[in-house]
């Protein structure tokens, strides 16, 4: 029950009461605040076992593509950056939190994904000057690369974020924010099926595939 809940909430754009009136047409009667607690205790617990399965699997991370971008959202008022890495497939590598998108917070961001991946081959950025100066800090300016329309891939990966932001009626703390969205990057790159290069056949078998590895992850 718990993982279905986990799943319903953190992979589809639904409410905290979406979730409820599903599981209510289903013969199931919870609380909305029970799909909450049990999201927060569980949800991590599943996407770090999800994460761990994936990395003995992956490639060697330094010849990937790295896509650099940063959300704009809001938290009660206030504006906050969603910084994240994507690899050339679309799979999130990274989301982090920050009050300011200064060189300071670029740093911290590349840090984090450099110390759990690796350096890439190459990193593709926009225009911000914080991430130029974060790589000549940390020696990779090299590897840096800025095109109009290089960086549509990370581009794309912001929308199913979006979608679930705005299921939720937005989020209200910073703490809450990074676990979110560190919960639902695992489990997006879970089901991440390519789903437009594959016939409806592979796409049906990869689909049962994962959503069978996930209920034993999360069991």
């Amino acid at each position: 029950m718990i993982r279905l809940v986990a799943l319903m909430h953190v992979r589809f754009p639904l409410s905290l009461r979406n979730v409820e009136d599903l599981l209510f047409e289903r013969g199931i009667d919870i609380c909305h605040e029970t799909v909450r607690m049990w999201w927060n205790r569980f949800g991590p617990m599943f996407a770090g076992e999800v994460h761990r399965k994936r990395i003995g699997h992956t490639r060697d991370f330094r010849h990937r593509r790295w896509h650099l971008d940063e959300m704009y959202m809001k938290l009660n008022g206030e504006m906050v950056y969603l910084w994240r890495a994507v690899d050339h497939k679309g799979e999130v590598l990274e989301s982090y939190v920050t009050k300011s998108h200064d060189k300071a917070a670029a740093i911290t961001f590349m840090k984090r994904a450099l110390k759990r991946h690796g350096p890439p081959e190459t990193i593709t950025t926009d225009g911000l000057r914080s991430y130029r100066a974060a790589m000549n800090e940390l020696g990779n300016a090299e590897r840096q690369e800025i095109g109009r329309w290089a960086n549509n891939r990370v581009e794309n990966s912001h929308l199913p974020f979006r979608r679930r932001e705005q299921a939720m009626l937005r989020l209200r703390q910073m703490k809450t924010l990074q676990k979110f969205a560190s919960v639902h990057a695992n489990v997006h790159n879970h089901f991440s099926l390519e789903r437009h290069l594959t016939d409806r056949r592979t796409y049906k078998e990869r689909r049962s595939a994962a959503l069978a590895e996930w209920q034993i992850l999360a069991s």
